[in-house]
């Protein structure tokens, strides 16, 4: 399927309420119906994951960015739940620790990038420095910057540097895939909800999350400024229906999928040498008793 809709132009001027409805399910009614095209699509990441792997060539970097509860975990168990733990690693940036604090905004990532052969997956991500740090502002009192540098042009320059930094990390073989999970405030509310009466799911539900509930407005104008000044031709925003777990996870699968078969990958081919040395093995092998 044709998923170009869901596209962030590069530097456009997108509006979250007006281009992209957070209930969009295609020409499905329900999950039933793409059942089977979810587990083909697992399947077929599993495959493009192993020669990805194998060849060791490109490394993908796929970003989850999404308000609470609007699936990021869920989504990364389902449509990653045939990979190869061996060729896969998943990185959640929470609050920054008193190191992380020490160093750069970029230097936590920087750590985290996933070698070649392999799928790196960020549960939120840098752009948190844009979002919940411009939302609250009072967190850069925390990031011992020079004061010449906490200016109105912070955002602007951010930006500017993050777009800087994914174009590095392209042009060194590394493919970025960014995801924008988008669910409706009403949705939300039904979901925190369903936290709070379920028991076995208390766990997930957090006093902050009432409390960043509040700053939703603002969260949206944060995450339109992201997606017009950071969705670029080397590593374009994705932003995807979120108010149906089972079409999110579909829709991520296929785009996944569809990256990695625009990579070309094969398998590595073996010189005429190395072919002698396996026919000698296979001789050694076939004459044991």
């Amino acid at each position: 399927m044709n998923y170009d809709h869901f596209l962030v132009p590069p530097h456009g001027n997108i509006s979250l309420r007006k281009d992209y409805d957070p209930g969009f399910i295609g020409h499905f009614h329900k999950k039933s119906e793409v059942a089977g095209q979810l587990e083909a699509g697992v399947k077929q990441l599993a495959a493009y994951q192993d020669i990805l792997y194998a060849q060791n060539t490109y490394a993908v970097l796929i970003l989850f960015q999404a308000m609470d509860a609007a699936g990021k975990d869920s989504t990364i168990k389902h449509v990653m739940s045939g990979v190869n733990p061996q060729g896969c690693q998943v990185s959640s940036f929470k609050a920054p620790s008193a190191e992380e604090l020490d160093h750069d905004y970029l230097w936590r990532a920087m750590k985290c990038l996933p070698e070649r052969g392999r799928i790196g997956i960020f549960n939120r991500s840098y752009y948190e420095e844009t979002l919940v740090v411009r939302v609250h502002p009072e967190l850069l009192e925390h990031q011992q910057l020079p004061p010449k540098f906490k200016n109105k042009q912070i955002w602007q320059q951010r930006f500017e540097q993050i777009n800087h930094f994914e174009k590095y990390l392209v042009e060194n073989g590394i493919v970025i895939v960014k995801f924008f999970l988008n669910i409706s405030k009403g949705e939300q509310k039904k979901r925190f909800l369903e936290r709070i009466n379920r028991p076995e799911k208390n766990w997930k539900f957090s006093a902050s999350d009432i409390q960043e509930r509040a700053f939703w407005d603002d969260y949206m104008h944060c995450y339109e400024e992201v997606f017009n000044y950071t969705s670029t031709k080397w590593a374009p925003w994705h932003i995807i229906p979120a108010d149906h777990k089972w079409y999110t996870r579909l829709v991520v699968a296929d785009i996944i999928d569809h990256t990695l078969q625009s990579l070309n990958l094969t398998y590595p081919t073996v010189s005429q040498e190395h072919r002698q040395h396996l026919q000698a093995a296979k001789t050694v092998l076939e004459q044991e008793d």
